[in-house]
């Protein structure tokens, strides 16, 4: 039997990625500018923090996978974790971006042990969380639906961030940007614990593995890496967000130096957040009619495009640079969805084709490429503007300085936008074999043992 979820249900559940998205979106946007502009570190420093702490704790990514599969309690796999982290995630949060009164030695070591925790403590929460989308139901298109409602929660937190974050600093702050950091994330954070909770209470897990299944790392393993949806997802995830990241990050230089005006910078996002909400909206329906996987080309392409665009526009043409990026966000919100669905399509795939289940490891797996490209993308981007001599106490940078923010902030990360879209040409399965595959295990489920579902 299919399942199709309340409109409650998927609210609720999107809830919980709004919550992440907070610290998210902030990683994204305002992290090394917060460590190079408030907290004090180089640009270098924060770019080599960015790879060493992203690439050790994404490898922590497939052990929370195996762990969170192999967790039994009367609620299910994943939803407990949701529970079990809210208020950890809450108080590290706001310690990561606390700026103490320490000697320069000591910030470094406060910088790489609180981001170090709130790596691990996101990964914690967000594999089982993102696992929930595989497990909520076996309807291919209602997944997408899904991930549709998290991925609008998701950005609305990213519109929060990038629109009001730097006015919410500048008024808890009165002048005082570490202050006014601190307080934003704290009262971002209290929202991110009272929502992972209601993202808890909201869900149900329907699907589990055959009672009879069983449990073996090695074979999970073994048929991770030989699964080629996996392979191929993984890559793009990889290139996905290494993109995201090399953008994001300079931005808000791109603002202040180039352009000459940071105040731009919450219209620009304000913008171009809107016009993504709206990629997002359209993205199931689109999925349906043209298939997840040529949708998530297409995307790709299209943010690529108008990424590389950015570079022939003059810094002070306000209004082209917020059209274009209004088609690119748009663009790029159309892909949002598809990533997270096409997880619970390679589960599938996993269990249709060796009879085994293991969707904690396959969601695992994906992520651990989505924090690894995340320090691939943060580290290309704190050295290229170290490379091009970017010194973060100056008002005004050189003229090279200025063309190395521009060519990063376009050529360089659409590239990483162009890769992938190459690589999900070799993604196999297409909208006929998804809903082939989702047929035949529900099949499959009403001859084997009852398996009671997780209230």
């Amino acid at each position: 039997m299919i399942q199709k979820l309340s409109i409650g249900e998927k609210t609720g559940y999107a809830l919980g990625d709004m919550a992440a998205n907070f610290v998210f979106q902030a990683m994204l946007a305002l992290q090394l500018d917060f460590y190079t502009h408030t907290f004090g570190l180089t640009a270098a420093q924060a770019g080599t923090l960015f790879l060493v702490v992203g690439l050790s704790v994404a490898c922590f990514n497939p052990v929370m996978g195996v762990i969170a599969d192999r967790t039994t309690t009367r609620w299910g796999k994943f939803r407990p974790w949701l529970l079990w982290t809210a208020v950890p995630f809450g108080i590290i949060s706001v310690l990561t971006f606390t700026t103490p009164n320490i000697s320069p030695g000591a910030k470094i070591i406060y910088a790489w042990t609180t981001y170090m925790l709130l790596r691990v403590i996101y990964t914690v929460n967000n594999v089982p969380y993102a696992s929930l989308t595989a497990v909520m139901t076996q309807d291919p298109d209602e997944r997408t639906s899904i991930s549709s409602y998290r991925q609008i929660a998701a950005n609305t937190a990213g519109f929060i961030i990038a629109s009001l974050a730097i006015p919410m600093v500048r008024f808890f702050g009165r002048g005082n940007d570490a202050l006014g950091y601190q307080l934003t994330m704290g009262l971002l954070s209290v929202l991110s614990v009272l929502f992972f909770v209601i993202a808890f209470f909201t869900t149900k897990e329907r699907i589990q593995p055959d009672p009879r299944q069983k449990t073996s790392l090695r074979q999970d393993l073994s048929d991770l890496f030989h699964s080629r949806p996996w392979i191929a997802l993984f890559l793009v995830t990889l290139f996905y967000f290494a993109a995201i990241l090399v953008r994001g990050n300079v931005m808000l230089p791109y603002f202040r130096f180039v352009a000459g005006n940071v105040n731009l910078f919450a219209w620009f996002n304000g913008f171009g957040l809107g016009s993504l909400l709206l990629g997002v909206a359209c993205s199931t329906a689109v999925s349906i009619r043209m298939g997840k996987r040529k949708l998530f080309i297409a995307s790709m392409a299209l943010t690529g495009i108008f990424n590389v665009a950015l570079y022939a526009i003059p810094p002070h043409a306000t209004y082209a640079i917020i059209a274009t990026e209004v088609l690119r966000q748009f663009s790029f919100g159309l892909s949002g969805p598809i990533l997270w669905a096409m997880i619970g399509d390679v589960a599938d795939w996993g269990e249709w084709k060796t009879g085994r289940r293991a969707t904690g490891t396959v969601t695992a797996g994906v992520v651990f490429a989505l924090w690894a490209g995340l320090a691939l993308g943060g580290a290309i981007a704190g050295w290229l503007l170290s490379g091009y001599g970017l010194v973060s106490e100056a008002a005004v940078q050189t003229t090279r300085t200025q063309t190395g923010i521009l060519l990063t902030a376009s050529i360089y990360a659409g590239l990483f936008f162009f890769a992938a879209a190459a690589f999900l040409f070799f993604y196999p399965l297409t909208s006929a074999k998804n809903q082939s595959i989702a047929n035949e295990l529900a099949e499959r489920r009403k001859k084997s043992p009852a398996v009671p579902t997780a209230q």
